[in-house]
């Protein structure tokens, strides 16, 4: 049954924890762009309309909601950096739990409602991060494009532009296909009407010629039919 009690760990969980997990889970991000060298960081906190920033952070009204990090492109050059930047946030949050975990295994920190949320939310993003899969979106999370460098030896962006560029190969010459087919049907059918005409178009293109001789043909034929009779 929902109480009070629950509404309450609702309220903390949305207004406290999760932005908290979640700027952890970012930071991950931030720490590796330091890392490599990016320019122009930014730590987004929250959506709508910015409340204050710092210099690297952003935090916005609805802080709860939602958050990312953003730097400039940066280009490592073999797989273990391409690696590290999909693994920070994993890492990130994963430390953080050690360490919380830890703390509280020794009785530094107690055990309450709290930092049992906190636990929660913490390997939650751990486990959703690690499922190796593509979102509806199209976009892979951290396992799936870890997954891609070991398997495939490449990045998850690269790798669906190739596949993207291999169905639009495939479209391509499968709509060409087509049309031959349709114009290779289109040039048969022509060719049947010609060399053989339907019933109907028969009788349209030879009824207005045909029908008096062979009337006429008919009468004369009756006509040798009855003096051939009369004579017998």
């Amino acid at each position: 049954m929902f109480t009070l009690i629950d509404l309450g760990r609702l309220i903390m969980s949305a207004l406290v924890i999760l932005p908290i997990v979640t700027v952890i889970r970012e930071s991950g991000y931030y720490l590796t762009a330091v890392l490599l060298g990016a320019s122009n960081k930014n730590l987004v906190v929250g959506s709508g309309p910015k409340l204050f920033s710092l210099k690297t952070i952003e935090v916005r009204r609805y802080f709860f909601m939602f958050s990312w990090m953003e730097y400039d492109e940066v280009n490592p050059k073999n797989r273990f950096w391409h690696g590290l930047i999909y693994a920070s946030p994993i890492l990130s949050c994963m430390i953080v739990a050690i360490i919380i975990n830890s703390l509280l295994s020794a009785s530094i920190l107690p055990e309450n409602m709290f930092w049992s949320t906190f636990m929660f939310y913490v390997f939650y993003f751990v486990f959703f991060d690690i499922i190796p899969v593509y979102l509806p979106d199209g976009q892979p999370t951290n396992g799936r494009a870890i997954f891609d460098l070991i398997w495939h030896g490449e990045r998850s962006d690269y790798l669906k532009q190739k596949q993207e560029e291999e169905k639009d190969e495939e479209r391509s010459y499968t709509d060409s296909q087509e049309e031959t087919m349709k114009n290779r049907d289109k040039d048969r059918q022509e060719r049947d009407d010609h060399s053989n005409p339907n019933k109907d178009d028969n009788e349209k293109s030879y009824t207005k010629e045909q029908e008096e001789t062979m009337e006429n043909s008919d009468e004369k034929e009756e006509d040798f039919s009855d003096h051939t009779r009369k004579d017998g």
